[in-house]
């Protein structure tokens, strides 16, 4: 789809379909960044541990799904309300990272499988974004960071219509192949 500074572009998806956003997970304003480019209405599934943050804590609860990742059963609650909001007609964001990664290093973690198994139960499409600036601009190391343009690349849509979740895994590292392409060709 291509790529674009954020002030300028907001994805447009078809109104009524429900979609899998995924994006690569480095900075807090990842979170916002998705809000500010997706104009149709989705539901974020984050761990549950960040419903702690003072005044953050309190919007995160309103816009996700909560996770307890320690908790099997909190995993289940997750699919049953996620199958709630795509039958309302609402998609589902998920970091398939998992959480922002500790080795500040790397440049994209593994994926877990949650989106994927989400989308090919759904048949939803998945439609991947790779985030280029939010690492260097809102780290979490609050000691960098700077100022300056958020650019996006909104990649084309991976359908799922026609997968089983045999296909899970094929699914998935293809997923993080293509963003993993993409910030090894900036860093270049």
């Amino acid at each position: 789809m291509g790529l674009y500074p954020v002030s300028k572009t907001a994805v447009k998806l078809k109104r009524g379909n429900s979609y899998m956003l995924v994006a690569n997970h480095t900075s807090m304003i990842d979170i916002m960044l998705m809000l500010a480019l997706v104009k149709q209405p989705f539901i974020f599934v984050g761990k549950k541990e960040l419903a702690r943050i003072p005044l953050f804590g309190f919007f995160y609860r309103r816009t996700c799904i909560l996770v307890d990742r320690s908790c099997n059963q909190s995993k289940h609650r997750v699919f049953s309300e996620a199958q709630r909001r795509l039958n309302q007609g609402n998609s589902i964001c998920i970091f398939p990272e998992g959480g922002v990664p500790d080795d500040y290093t790397l440049l994209l973690d593994n994926f877990k499988d949650g989106a994927f198994r989400i989308a090919i139960d759904y048949q939803i499409p998945i439609l991947p974004f790779t985030f280029y600036d939010n690492k260097k601009r809102f780290p979490y190391r609050f000691s960098v960071g700077s100022p300056g343009p958020l650019r996006v690349k909104v990649h084309d849509m991976i359908p799922t219509v026609g997968t089983s979740q045999e296909d899970r895994r094929e699914l998935k590292l293809k997923t993080r192949q293509l963003i993993l392409d993409d910030l090894q060709g900036m860093e270049n």
